[in-house]
Formats: structure tokens, C-alpha cells, sequence
């Protein structure tokens, strides 16, 4: 959170980028990670209003994507999207009556939607600790797996969309800041014991979880490897239709559309490295993509653009995104 007086003026900033990398790391006090997986060039934004013990922001990406997330340290985080929109944590459909909730001591990964907006609400967990007991509130486990998504009445998620977009992008209903920040403490505390966590987790859950998680770490460690669905199934110990259930039902890709997007996404990652001199077509092959034909068309439709301009681009710009304080 923001180091400044209790009450003093909080911090505005608004970026916008064309790029999913200074996307992941231009929200305040958040490490991520993104992954491209619908194709297309990428725009997205983030205006953001940080106090002395919490933090609000919208954020707006145009193509789906793989977020792997962790937030502020001491901290809850509240997602909201702006609408329905089908988008998943941890693999957990979202609802239309539900926000996504996580605390500091767990990394999430989020399946966004392209042309996808949500509102954030971070806050210090010792201010909201300190609230409940004034207002005699039990917390719940939020670290649970259920508790990833709670459900609370569409006008509250409509009434703290409002709230939220007046503190980020309005003037805060034109009170003070003192006053802003007791609105969205009231806010967060009012959503955190609106309703039991969702309890409806399909008892396969795990499993397709485990599959996936499985499959994923399996990738990482084999970067060049050449993989296929049986082996993957051997790794896992699954038939091809259990394999493929878990990632659409997980990730709602299949398993080598996702093995293809990852290491599409690593390939960019590296070609936008400082002081990279490797050739484009050894970094490819690093990454498992041998034929240099297939790989240049496949990269150029999902990113917008081919792997030399990937380069060339990221040359020009070793400079932080368009970043301006309100």
C-alpha cells in the first residue's frame, strides 16, 4: 500500500499498454504474469487510486489471457468484473452474483476473457482484521478454495462497481479523502460477510486440477521437447477424454492448444530481452518449435505482429508504458 499520511491525497495514476508484459507489472504492488490466448494485438489499461490502506483500480485487457497472480503482501484483493463475462479462478467458473477473493498467502491464476474489464479492491488485512472486531464481524477462511468466489446480491456487486469507478475514475462522490477511504473499508467488509463462501466445488475438482497442474509443470521443465497426448496421459494418468475434460474444464482450452500458447508466450518474453543477439529461429527451437515456417506464422497470428517486429519494437522501447499521475 501507498506510504503516505493516514488521510493525505491518494495516488491516481492511469497507463495504458500495447503490451501484455507492461500490463502484468504496471498494477501497483501486484507480481504477475500474463499469457496471450486469443490472437490479435494487445491493448489494455489500468487506472488505479491508491490510499494509505487500500487500493482500488480497473483494468481492461482486449485479448483472453492466463493470469498468474499474487498480490501485496498483508493483503485481501476483491475482483469484480464490470459484467457478466465468462471468466474463471483457479479453474472455478465465476458467476453473475459472484467476486473473486483471494488473500496474500495464495498465487491464483485468473482465465480472462478477451475485451475484458473488472474492478479491484486491495486492502491491508490488519485494517479489515481491526474493522470486523470493531463491527463484531467473524472473518471467514479466506485463504480456502472456496472462498476463491463468494456470492453476494447483483445490486451489491452493482452498488460496488459504482463505488469503486467514482473513486477511481470519478471525484469520489466529492468527499474527502478521509471519507472515500471509510466508504471502500465499509465496502469491503460489508462483501467479505455478505454470504457463505460457494460451496457447489464439483467433487472431480481436484482431480482435473491436479491433472492440469501436473501437465503444466511437466511443460516448464521440457521447453524444447517435443510432446504428445499420449505421453502427456502417461504423465498423468488419464485416458485422452479425462485429459482433455480437465484443461477445457480448467484452463477451457485443450491441452495442446495450451502447450502451444505457452511456449509462444515464452518465445516472446525472450525475444524482448535486453541485449538479446541470439537468432530468432534458436530461441524458436528453444521453446520447441523446429520448423521456422510454422512457427513465424503461428507466433505472427497470435501476437499481430512477427517475431522481428517483436524485436525491433522492444528495441525502441526500453521505457516505461504512457504513465500519468491525475
Amino acid at each position: 500500500m501507498a506510504q503516505q499520511n493516514r488521510y493525505g491525497a491518494p495516488l491516481k495514476i492511469k497507463v495504458q499498454t500495447h503490451d501484455i508484459d507492461e500490463q502484468a507489472h504496471s498494477l501497483t504492488q501486484w507480481q504477475q504474469k500474463y499469457d496471450q490466448m486469443s490472437d490479435g494485438s494487445f491493448y489494455g489499461f489500468i487506472e488505479e487510486t491508491d490510499y494509505a490502506n487500500i487500493h482500488v483500480f480497473k483494468e481492461y485487457t482486449e485479448r483472453a489471457l492466463r493470469q498468474q497472480c499474487n498480490i501485496a503482501p498483508n493483503s485481501v484483493w476483491l475482483g469484480i468484473p464490470y459484467q457478466s463475462q465468462q471468466s474463471r479462478i483457479n479453474g472455478l467458473n465465476v458467476a453473475s452474483n459472484q467476486f473473486m477473493c483471494r488473500t496474500s498467502d495464495n498465487d491464483f491464476e485468473l482465465i480472462t476473457p478477451e475485451q475484458f474489464n473488472i474492478y479491484g479492491l486491495v486492502i491491508d488485512w490488519n485494517s479489515i482484521e481491526y474493522m470486523a472486531q470493531l463491527q463484531g464481524v467473524t472473518l471467514k477462511n479466506l485463504s480456502s478454495a472456496q472462498s476463491a468466489r463468494l456470492s453476494v446480491s447483483n445490486s451489491s456487486l452493482q452498488t460496488a462497481r459504482q463505488i469503486i469507478n467514482s473513486m477511481v475514475v470519478g471525484k469520489g462522490f466529492g468527499l474527502k479523502t478521509e471519507s472515500q477511504q471509510d466508504m471502500l473499508n465499509m465496502l469491503a467488509l460489508h462483501l467479505l460477510q455478505a454470504d457463505n463462501p460457494q460451496q457447489n466445488i464439483a467433487p472431480s475438482y481436484k482431480r482435473r486440477k491436479a491433472v492440469v497442474d501436473k501437465v503444466k509443470e511437466y511443460v516448464t521443465t521440457n521447453p524444447q521437447k517435443t510432446i504428445t497426448i499420449t505421453e502427456l496421459c502417461e504423465l498423468a494418468f488419464v485416458s485422452r477424454r479425462t485429459l482433455q475434460y480437465s484443461f477445457e474444464s480448467i484452463l477451457g482450452i485443450n491441452p495442446l492448444r495450451f502447450l502451444r500458447l505457452t511456449r509462444l508466450n515464452n518465445v516472446r518474453r525472450e525475444l524482448k530481452k535486453l541485449n538479446q543477439d541470439k537468432p530468432i529461429s534458436v530461441i524458436a527451437a528453444n521453446w520447441g518449435f523446429w520448423h521456422a515456417g510454422q512457427f513465424a506464422k503461428d507466433y505472427t497470428q497470435l501476437f499481430g505482429e512477427n517475431p522481428s517486429q517483436t524485436v525491433k519494437n522492444s528495441a525502441q522501447q526500453f521505457e516505461p508504458p504512457c504513465s500519468t499521475n491525475l
